[in-house]
């Protein structure tokens, strides 16, 4: 153990951490941290450092070795951000945590059980603040900010197999680079393509940022949301099996596949005793269909499992000639991040697309306009979105979005019909929309969605609108499907 490690008892350390609880971080700032804002106002970590010095007790130091030494077992120290949910009460993690680097002149020679990785992750104090702010906020923004929990968190031995299948595929990665490549420039070539080439393949850790940057171990900010809400009490559905890896979701979801491929999703429904109603669309009924096929039931976002590690389901349904019926909606926007200083990288449209990958239940329709129950399963594939759509598609979208707000571009964009008069809906509201990219300019695009017309419940720049989704292509999906493997 190393002489910068900090030794106490959790009878000690609980005690303190007791008595930051619901103080925001500049009021048990001890040590005056936030004085190093002053001179820096971008500081980063300023939170982990108040915890850390004004809370535990220890100075900064920069050692790769696990900050504490709790009842002599060694602990890491993460203090995280904390998100009010959007979608209910709550809190989500505001970001992925970082765990430790990639060590890419060392990682091919490791095995899980020494690595680094594994090192810094075996047992964890988090320290959870929640980030009040609709806004970015400075450094010295950050005093406000409230502790509002902690846990010392150790992972299940499904979980400790899940990290272990996932740091094994980054480290057989990066040694495959380095047998083929027996050359340091030709490695560099290569090294850029690991956080892409391993996207559908990892369930609860990324790599971050892109080489030539030094990349770094993160836990996804799905695996963390999950993390987070156990330890605050919204207990998520547990599977009655384990998966460890892709690799067994998908000899799952294939045998599901054998077992239902050819029958109607009426059919399907009515084999589990899963009650619909023949005469409306019944939308969420594939999605029934698997989790009930997996041995649970509901929605696949209340599963431990699926909600860790980011698999959003989403039904495609094609036509006999193999294009695809519909636009795709995926998420709704977070018009709150859209502030002037505000990057890409970091924002949840990146995010979204960079760590979750959608699992596509297949469907062939009968007839157009047929209804769903009467639409024929053909199967599952997954898809992820690469480095290439993110930068060139989601990138756009997003900066132009951006662009509209922060230069107060944006308006609402009356339609008209061919007399030049305004297009009036069947609830006697003029039709409009705000001139955010349209499906005419790109694969991914933003579209707003409503009960009904007259209720616009969202406000961007004094400008009312229905809540707006990000959607991307039917035809694009539909391009998609044909390239992916059946699972």
């Amino acid at each position: 153990m190393s002489s910068y490690q900090f030794h106490c008892t959790w009878v000690d350390l609980e005690k303190k951490l007791e008595g930051s609880l619901e103080k925001t971080l500049g009021e048990v700032d001890s040590k005056n941290v936030f004085a190093r804002t002053l001179e820096n106002p971008k500081v980063t970590g300023i939170a982990g450092d108040v915890i850390e010095q004004s809370v535990i007790g220890y100075p900064a130091n920069s050692s790769q070795e696990p900050d504490l030494v709790i009842d002599n077992i060694e602990t890491e120290l993460k203090t995280t951000g904390l998100r009010k949910s959007k979608k209910g009460k709550g809190f989500e993690a505001k970001e992925p945590m970082s765990i430790t680097a990639v060590s890419l002149d060392s990682i091919a020679g490791e095995e899980f059980a020494t690595s680094n990785f594994w090192h810094k992750a075996q047992r964890l104090l988090i320290v959870y603040y929640l980030y009040d702010s609709e806004k970015t906020v400075p450094a010295a923004g950050y005093a406000n900010f409230p502790i509002k929990g902690y846990q010392l968190h150790q992972f299940s031995d499904a979980e400790i197999e899940t990290l272990k299948s996932d740091w094994t595929l980054v480290r057989n990665f990066i040694r495959k680079i380095q047998e083929d490549y027996p050359d340091e420039n030709e490695r560099k070539q290569h090294y850029p393509k690991l956080s892409s080439a391993l996207r559908k393949n990892l369930l609860l850790i990324d790599t971050a940022p892109k080489y030539p940057h030094p990349p770094r171990f993160r836990l996804k900010r799905s695996a963390v949301t999950t993390m987070v809400k156990k330890n605050f009490g919204d207990n998520l559905t547990q599977l009655p099996k384990s998966y460890t890896s892709y690799t067994s979701i998908d000899f799952e979801l294939h045998q599901i596949a054998k077992k239902y491929q050819g029958k109607t999703l009426g059919e399907i429904a009515d084999e589990m005793g899963i009650p619909y109603d023949p005469c409306k669309q019944n939308k969420n009924l594939a999605e029934q269909f698997v989790t009930r096929a997996f041995g649970a039931g509901g929605k696949m976002s209340s599963i431990e499992l699926f909600a860790s590690i980011g698999l959003k389901p989403k039904t495609i349904t094609l036509t006999k000639s193999g294009a695809r019926t519909e636009d795709m909606k995926l998420f709704t926007i977070d018009f709150e991040e859209f502030v002037d200083d505000a990057l890409f990288d970091e924002s949840l449209f990146f995010e979204y697309f960079n760590n979750n990958q959608l699992l596509c239940m297949v469907f062939n329709e009968p007839s157009h306009g047929a209804p769903l129950t009467e639409n024929t399963f053909l199967g599952f594939k997954r898809m992820a979105f690469d480095d290439e759509f993110i930068d060139a598609q989601v990138s756009r979208v997003w900066h132009a979005i951006k662009r509209l707000i922060v230069n107060n571009e944006l308006v609402d964009v009356v339609s008209y019909d061919k007399a030049g008069k305004p297009i009036i809906n069947g609830t006697g509201v003029i039709r409009s929309a705000p001139n955010f990219p349209k499906s005419s300019e790109g694969v991914v695009f933003v579209r707003g969605t409503s009960s009904n017309s007259t209720h616009k419940p969202e406000c961007v720049n004094g400008i009312s609108m229905y809540k707006q989704q990000i959607w991307i292509k039917g035809s694009y999906a539909a391009k998609r499907m044909e390239e992916e493997d059946w699972i």
